[in-house]
C-alpha cells in the first residue's frame, strides 16, 4: 500500500512542527509537506500530489474553511482534517464534507485515527492492508498499522501488537520486503520493526537498542547507523521521510 502524501498548514510555527513530527512518524505516510500560509498551500496544492490536507480554522487572511471550500472546488480535491483549537466550527467543517475534525493539543492516538479515517475515505479500492491470523481454530484479520514489531521464529514470524502477539507462517525477509513501504525496518536479522512506533533509542558501550511499548530490542551494528539515521531524518520538523 502507498504511503499517503500530506500537506499540514497552520499559521502558528509550533503546531505546525509538532504536527509535522507526528505525521511523520506514522508509517502509514509517506511524505509530509508544511506551510503556515493558506496563500503558498494552494501554490504547493498545484505543484503536488496531495492526498490529505491536515489544516487549521483560524489562521489571518484566508480562514482554514475558506480554504476548504477552495479546495472542495478542485477537479480532485484531497481530503480534509481540520485540527483547531475551537469546537464551534465542527458543523462547518461537515459540511465541507471533512473527514475528520481533531482537537488540540493534538494527541498521537487521536491523530493515528485522523490517518486510519483518511485512508478509509480516500482508498476503498486500496484498502488498508491485512494479515490473516489464526487462533484455535479462528481466522481473524489484523491491519498492518497494529503491528509494532516482528520476530523470526524459525519458519514463522511473531507479529508484535500493543496487546498481544500472533504467529504467522512467514519469513521475516518476505515482510521486510512487503511492508518496506509502510514504515518497517529492519533492526536485526530476526526482529523487524515498525519505526513510527520507536519511543527511544539507547547506546551504551557500543551496544544500540530500541524501546518499542516498553520492549527493549537490539540493534545489530550492521544496522545501527541505518536506522539512528533514519528515525533523526524522521524527528526532523520539516524533514522528509
Amino acid at each position: 500500500m502507498k504511503g499517503l502524501q500530506v500537506l499540514v498548514i497552520d499559521d502558528e510555527r509550533p503546531a505546525l512542527d509538532e504536527l509535522t513530527f507526528l505525521l511523520q512518524s506514522d508509517p502509514r505516510v509517506a511524505e509530509v509537506h508544511a506551510t503556515g500560509s493558506p496563500t503558498d498551500a494552494l501554490r504547493l496544492l498545484q505543484e503536488l500530489d496531495v492526498d490529505v490536507v491536515f489544516l487549521d480554522i483560524q489562521m489571518p487572511g484566508l480562514s482554514g474553511i475558506d480554504l476548504a471550500r477552495v479546495l472542495a472546488r478542485f477537479k480532485t480535491p484531497p481530503a480534509t482534517v481540520f485540527v483547531t483549537a475551537h469546537e464551534q466550527h465542527a458543523v462547518d467543517a461537515f459540511e465541507l464534507n471533512a473527514v475528520d475534525y481533531v482537537l488540540k493539543p493534538v494527541r498521537a492516538e487521536r491523530l493515528a485515527e485522523a490517518v486510519r479515517r483518511v485512508l478509509v475515505a480516500t482508498r476503498s479500492e486500496d484498502p488498508e492492508e491485512m494479515v490473516p491470523v489464526e487462533r484455535g481454530g479462528v481466522t481473524r484479520f489484523l491491519a498492518v498499522s497494529q503491528i509494532r514489531y516482528v520476530e523470526a521464529e524459525g519458519d514463522y514470524a511473531r507479529l508484535h501488537t500493543a496487546e498481544d502477539s500472533h504467529l504467522v507462517r512467514v519469513s521475516l525477509t518476505q515482510l521486510e520486503q512487503d511492508w518496506a513501504d509502510l514504515g518497517f525496518r529492519r533492526i536485526h536479522r530476526s526482529v523487524l520493526i515498525a519505526t513510527g512506533f520507536v519511543d527511544e533509542v539507547r547506546v551504551d558501550g557500543g551496544r544500540c537498542t530500541v524501546v518499542i511499548g516498553g520492549h527493549e530490542l537490539q540493534v545489530s551494528r550492521r544496522h545501527t547507523r541505518e536506522l539512528r539515521d533514519l528515525l533523526v531524518r524522521n524527528a526532523r520538523p520539516g524533514a522528509a521521510p
